[in-house]
């Protein structure tokens, strides 16, 4: 044998027997140097969206004051607290897709005289307009979170956009700060966040690049700033991979005065849109091909914020994932198009995923909103009269709160693959960010489905370990989820499979989990 190679193969058989003998495996390794984070990871990455889509808003949100179901002021009291609970940052509203067909002076003045339209886009059913502008506002305050309007590109007007501003931020004197006071709110709201425009590729407008370019900037230019509010202008950025969509907006210098973010929207669809597949009858191959195109959001991510940079290299306009989420086939038995589907462990893992590949870009995505709040998509909350249910995907939002505002650590993971006949991704996904009180928190997912995984995390930086604690997120079957008169089958508990040895931590990662951790 050659004296080199012999050599070297000594030293492997020796570092091997050492991984061994130390129980540590060079596969599954995460290693987070805790004195390195420079960016912070915006509290907005864990955004909501609320449409006027079948139970969202009403029966989800509103039911008005003299209902039995306990509220305040209409809104329901038992959806709010859980919310509240997720320290929800920012909610989007009032679409999606009604939003370009919404006439916001239809939704003010007295309920009873409000004028009633056809929301054409989702059922067909018969809009009262008894949630509007103020009751919408009322919402954000009792959840102490911060409005989005997507506000009417495709079927209003400059004038109409123009005075909706006016009318919510304004305190001069002007007929429309004085229609407010009249419909009961003296003083302005603070209302930063506006979309100039939703998916005007689609159902915002069927509209070219190059036109929702132009009409942008001018349904911006007159958007204005009242008082000390300032608005932060997002436009209707691309569908998933329209990669020249973002193109064309980004090197017009022109739009990018008139902007301050861009949006994207992407679905995970396991099969394809005419056959998205069920909520909760799947197999493991369905299971894979979920998460699988879950991953994806990576992709997408890269490939727009790679053309962003190039002409705004400074990070100054946000990209904004202000759609997002699972999609299956509705339940059935339910209106088509009313897009209520169940929420289970599959969707949990997907939401966790995205949030940290979210937290990883979060030099540029400055707001995330999953679609939808309540009784819509990838729900946190389902409702049936006066009962809820909190669904996985809520547990998750609740175990990842740790991460606003918080600063990301640089992770570098190594993971073994998760197989499934010839294809394979990565069985672990992981990000860390340390908060204003120096606590570390980890947050890993499993995505296999049928193993437990070691993983050690070295935290470089990090002088004296004292206390760990952890929360998991698991269950029995990969389609557990919570049903409404039945004790929750996915809920958070304590994690205790994890120790210290000296700088690491050694976590048993249970297969079909995800686990956030504590360090301080």
């Amino acid at each position: 044998m050659n004296k080199r190679l012999w050599i070297v193969q000594s030293l492997l058989f020796i570092f091997f027997a050492v991984q061994v003998t130390t129980g540590q495996t060079t596969q599954n390794r995460l290693v987070i140097d805790v004195d390195l984070g420079t960016e912070t990871i915006d509290r907005n990455i864990y955004g909501h969206f609320a449409e006027h889509l079948g139970r969202c808003i009403y029966g989800g949100f509103w039911v008005g004051e003299d209902s039995d179901i306990p509220n305040t002021r209409g809104i329901r009291n038992d959806v709010v607290d859980a919310l509240k609970e997720l320290h929800i940052p920012v909610l989007r509203w009032p679409g999606g897709c009604f939003a370009d067909e919404y006439h916001w002076m239809d939704g003010i003045g007295p309920r009873d005289q409000r004028p009633s339209m056809i929301n054409t886009h989702w059922g067909g059913v018969t809009e009262d307009n008894s949630f509007g502008t103020h009751e919408f506002m009322d919402l954000c305050e009792l959840l102490d979170c911060e409005p989005y309007i997507s506000a009417n590109l495709g079927s209003g007007t400059v004038r109409e956009m123009a005075q909706w501003v006016e009318y919510m931020t304004s305190d001069a004197v002007s007929p429309m700060t004085e229609l407010r006071k009249q419909n009961g709110r003296e003083k302005p709201w603070k209302v930063k966040y506006w979309g100039i425009g939703n998916e005007s590729w689609g159902c915002g407008g069927s509209m070219e690049p190059g036109y929702y370019d132009d009409l942008m900037r001018h349904y911006s230019t007159y958007c204005k700033n009242y008082g000390d509010n300032r608005l932060y202008k997002i436009a209707c950025g691309a569908n998933s991979y329209d990669y020249e969509w973002t193109r064309v907006l980004m090197q017009d210098s022109q739009n990018r005065r008139q902007m301050h973010g861009l949006s994207l929207h992407y679905y995970t669809v396991t099969h394809n849109w005419r056959n998205k597949g069920s909520a909760t009858q799947f197999d493991e191959n369905e299971w894979f091909q979920t998460l699988d195109k879950t991953l994806q959001m990576e992709e997408l991510i890269q490939r727009h914020s790679t053309i962003m940079d190039e002409y705004d290299p400074d990070k100054r306009i946000g990209l904004m994932v202000d759609e997002w989420g699972t999609w299956h086939d509705v339940e059935p038995g339910t209106n088509p198009g009313f897009l209520y589907q169940q929420n289970t462990l599959r969707d949990a893992l997907a939401a966790a995923i995205n949030l940290n590949i979210f937290n990883h870009h979060c030099d540029r995505v400055k707001m995330a909103n999953i679609a939808q709040t309540v009784n819509v998509l990838q729900a946190m909350i389902l409702t049936q009269d006066r009962e809820m249910v909190l669904t996985p995907t809520y547990h998750v939002f609740k175990m990842y709160r740790v991460h606003q505002d918080a600063t990301l650590l640089p992770a570098h993971l190594s993971s073994e693959q998760y197989s499934l006949g010839e294809n394979s991704i990565p069985a672990l996904y992981a990000s860390a960010s340390k908060d204003a009180n120096n606590r570390i928190h980890i947050s890993v997912v499993n995505v296999n489905p049928v193993k437990d995984i070691q993983l050690a995390c070295e935290l470089r930086g990090k002088s004296v370990i004292e206390t760990v604690t952890a929360e998991i997120l698991t269950a029995e079957r990969i389609n557990a989820y919570n049903e409404f008169g039945k004790e929750p089958a996915v809920e958070i508990k304590p994690f205790k499979s994890l120790r210290i040895d000296g700088q690491n931590l050694i976590v048993d990662m249970p297969a079909r989990s995800v686990v956030v951790i504590e360090v301080k």
